[in-house]
This record gives structure tokens, C-alpha cells and sequence, in this order.
């Protein structure tokens, strides 16, 4: 079984409406289209770019409002992944329930179906700047191209919830992110590798780049697409399939082969996914 991925580094640039958002987001799909993606990914928050289209007086709209955006965020991608037959992985938008705040990922299927996964671990400058409520669940999405899960960028610096996901059948985690400076990039980078090796799957992150000059805590961007390997002979040394150019506005498009996936769990130069030490420590399944 193969998947062809699509990850995007989305430009956080001020707007003036929700038509300019949908146009970029069409772009973007457009290109992966082209090259006949299965899957999409764009990273967590992009949807906060809604806010820089501001009130009547020109000042940024709270986080409060985005649940108000809801509805037409999912017509847009719910429509576009019926229109093209890809797998859309809509980053991240906020959502309300009960009055709480939720950092939602989506995943929009090609009949319509919409998946949904609430970030797991919120991290201090989000429960301190916008009171962010954490899901309490992981979810595993089953699709006609494999099983994948989708963790929000500081979920994946948590090996426990990863190996979980892997021993729900997971192969491929996708991973959006959105980080400010190179400090937490990298947390999230490094820490995608490691997931890999550890559980011998696919990671495919991305996340924001440009800048919300209007935007508390949006204004600064460090962002690359990447996916990322096992570190074994049948895949690249560094255990990049692909990568973006730092900070550029770019979609990357690379091609998964699951059945290497499956060799190497069992005859790998590791077998660290086989080798798990459980009557030493707890099996997070």
C-alpha cells in the first residue's frame, strides 16, 4: 500500500475577509492536486490568520470569535476535499463547546465525512494567553489508503500517546504544527524523528510561516514541512523523505511505501516497535 502526501507551509499574511482565506486555501489544495495527492496536511492555527481581518475599527478579532468561523471553515474543506477526492488534514481551528476553547484538528474525507481530534497537551502560553481546554481522548482514523492519527504539535514531544496510536494500527502520524522561534521548532522536530525510531512509522509535520503583524502571539513564524522516516537501509539515511525550505511558502509532496514499514518491524537492522520491553514498563495500547 502507497500514500502520496502533501504537506503546506502555509503564509500567515493580514486579510480582509473570509473569501481571501478560502482563495488561499484553494491554492494550496490546487497544487497538491496537480501532483495527485492522497492526503494534505496544513498546520495547526492557520485559521488564525481569520482574525487579522479585524472589526470596524480595524483591531484584530479576539480568539473568542474563531468558533464563529466554524461552519464556513468546514463547508470550505468538506467541499474542496469533494472536488478533488484528497484527504484534507485542515491544520487546526478552534472550536468551542460548553464555553471552552478547543484546539481541534480536522480530518475532511473525499465522501464527506469529517474526523476530529482535540489537542491532547496544551502547552502554558496557551492555558495563560487564551485558556485553552486540552481533548481527552485519541482518536485513529481509518482510510481506504491506511490507518493514520493526527497529533498537534506539542502532542508529539509525548511518547506515550504516539505509541498508543501505533498499537491502534496507525502507520502514518501526521503531525501539524505552529511554533514561533527555532527553540520550539526544534522540540518539535527532534521529537518527530524520535517517534519514528521508536515506532517504526511515518511522520509527515508542518507548520505556519509569515507573520500576523496584528495578531497577539501570531506574529512571529518558524516553520518547515517534513517527512520523515524510520532510520533504516530501505529509507534516506537522515530519515527525511522531503523537506521544505525554512520559512518559505511551499507545498512538499513525497510518497509512502507502508509495506516498508511492515519489513522493517520485522527484519529491520532494529526491530525497536517488536523489541518493546513491556513486562518492564507499562504497554501504552
Amino acid at each position: 500500500m502507497k500514500m502520496r502526501v502533501s504537506a503546506v507551509q502555509y503564509h500567515l499574511h493580514t486579510i480582509h475577509s473570509f473569501d481571501e482565506f478560502a482563495a488561499q486555501v484553494e491554492h494550496y489544495v490546487k497544487i497538491a492536486q496537480e501532483f495527485e495527492a492522497d492526503f494534505v496536511l496544513f498546520p495547526e492555527l492557520f485559521t488564525t490568520q481569520l482574525m487579522s481581518i479585524g472589526d470596524e475599527n480595524g483591531k484584530a478579532l479576539s480568539i473568542e470569535v474563531l468558533p464563529s468561523y466554524t461552519e464556513a471553515y468546514r463547508s470550505l474543506f468538506q467541499g474542496l476535499a469533494k472536488q478533488t477526492g484528497m484527504h484534507l488534514i485542515g491544520g487546526t481551528h478552534i472550536t468551542s463547546e460548553e464555553g471552552k476553547l478547543y484546539n481541534t484538528a480536522h480530518l475532511f474525507y473525499p465522501d464527506g465525512r469529517v474526523g476530529e481530534q482535540k489537542k491532547l497537551h496544551i502547552t502554558p502560553p496557551e492555558i495563560k494567553e487564551w485558556n485553552m481546554g486540552a481533548g481527552d481522548s485519541l482518536q485513529v482514523f481509518d482510510t481506504d489508503k491506511g490507518r493514520i492519527a493526527i497529533l498537534v504539535c506539542y502532542d508529539v514531544e509525548f511518547p506515550e500517546i504516539v505509541r498508543m496510536a501505533r498499537a491502534r494500527g496507525a502507520d502514518v502520524l501526521f503531525a501539524p504544527s505552529c511554533t514561533d522561534d527555532r527553540h520550539g521548532f526544534h522540540r518539535v522536530r527532534y521529537t518527530c524523528h524520535a517517534r519514528t525510531i521508536e515506532n517504526q512509522i511515518y511522520v509527515v509535520t508542518t507548520g505556519t510561516v509569515g507573520s500576523l503583524p496584528t495578531v497577539d502571539f501570531m506574529r512571529g513564524n518558524f516553520g518547515q514541512a517534513a517527512v520523515i522516516t524510520p532510520n533504516d537501509v530501505p529509507f534516506p539515511p537522515k530519515g527525511i523523505l522531503v523537506e521544505g525550505e525554512i520559512n518559505g511558502d511551499m507545498v512538499v509532496t513525497a510518497d509512502l511505501d507502508l509495506d516498508l514499514l511492515t519489513i522493517v518491524r520485522e527484519k529491520g537492522s532494529v526491530t525497536t516497535w517488536r523489541d518493546r520491553r513491556t513486562d518492564l514498563y507499562t504497554d501504552w495500547s
